[in-house]
């Protein structure tokens, strides 16, 4: 069994790029697969190996300036979810594309995932769902609000544009490990919105910590790897990826007539020029003749 650490801290580094190519070699050396990103911010990413593995290379990104009170989620994969080990320079750890926004500068009241249930509940609570449309079809909480968003850049241009439906209410939002709702809620804590919640390690610590019997949330939720999806107790779930779009699909999505293994699937059937669907045809047949394919997105 391997374990999966997803993990992100903000700090800041003056100049993340003579980090990268000894965090690299320390992932390498032990085996280890994902992706790791380097910004001014701090660092975010995943990364999967060997119990032994993975804890070398928490232990070198803690001694990291700043990272000494890291946090990371864990969870386990019968099959190594990467295809090999990234770590990139980005201006931003995960991409709002607000300057001003600065989650090291103050971010919304972390709720615990026991008292979340309580908190969504109540009537004076609007529940706002941080992620992008395509992880918001396959699951999310019961009541939360889709902005319907294809990329978190988009956030703050929806918030603008619907903050009057929101007057007078406490807002608690939520992503996949709590990223992007560092960002999100000090974007809105800077938009003058006086109550603002999220959820503290995000949906997977939600679905690792609360029974089953006792969740709120409805559905699976999407993970960056090849794994694609995962329920309660962090089992797997049932999704695959589409590798031409890269969004997860049910397997009854995988019975329709768009869908062409590696190619397309019913939500980018009409998105790719028929040169990008010959590439990858072309993809498809390295794959399954076991020569090199890519890595699902970041």
């Amino acid at each position: 069994m391997l374990i999966v650490a997803a993990l992100y801290h903000f700090t800041r580094f003056p100049d993340p790029e003579t980090l990268k190519a000894p965090l690299a070699k320390c992932a390498c050396a032990q085996g280890v697969k994902g992706t790791l990103l380097l910004a001014p911010e701090g660092i975010n990413g995943t990364i999967a190996g060997t119990r032994q593995g993975v804890d070398a290379v928490l232990a070198h990104i803690r001694a990291l300036p700043g990272c000494a009170a890291l946090e990371w989620k864990e969870s386990p994969a019968e099959t190594m979810p990467f295809g090999r080990m990234k770590v990139r320079l980005k201006r931003e750890i995960v991409t709002m594309g607000q300057p001003e926004v600065d989650p090291l500068a103050a971010v919304g009241r972390y709720v615990a995932p026991q008292d979340w249930n309580a908190l969504i509940s109540a009537p004076d609570v609007a529940v706002i769902d941080t992620r992008n449309d395509y992880e918001v079809e396959i699951g999310s909480f019961a009541g939360a609000v889709d902005p319907g968003t294809s990329s978190f850049r988009d956030f703050p241009a929806w918030w603008r544009a619907n903050r009057d439906r929101f007057a007078g209410k406490r807002i608690a939002m939520f992503c996949t490990g709590g990223i992007r709702c560092e960002k999100s809620t000090n974007f809105l804590l800077g938009e003058g919105v006086p109550e603002v919640f999220h959820l503290k390690g995000g949906i997977l610590k939600y679905l690792e910590e609360m029974p089953e019997e006792s969740s709120l949330w409805r559905g699976e939720c999407f993970v960056f790897d090849k794994r694609v999806s995962l329920g309660h107790g962090l089992r797997q779930g049932r999704h695959a990826l589409c590798h031409a779009c890269r969004r997860p699909l049910a397997p009854e999505d995988r019975d329709r007539p768009e869908y062409e293994e590696g190619v397309s699937c019913h939500r980018c059937a009409g998105e790719y020029a028929e040169a990008d669907r010959a590439r990858f045809r072309e993809r498809q047949r390295q794959a399954a003749r076991g020569e090199c394919f890519g890595d699902v997105r970041d």
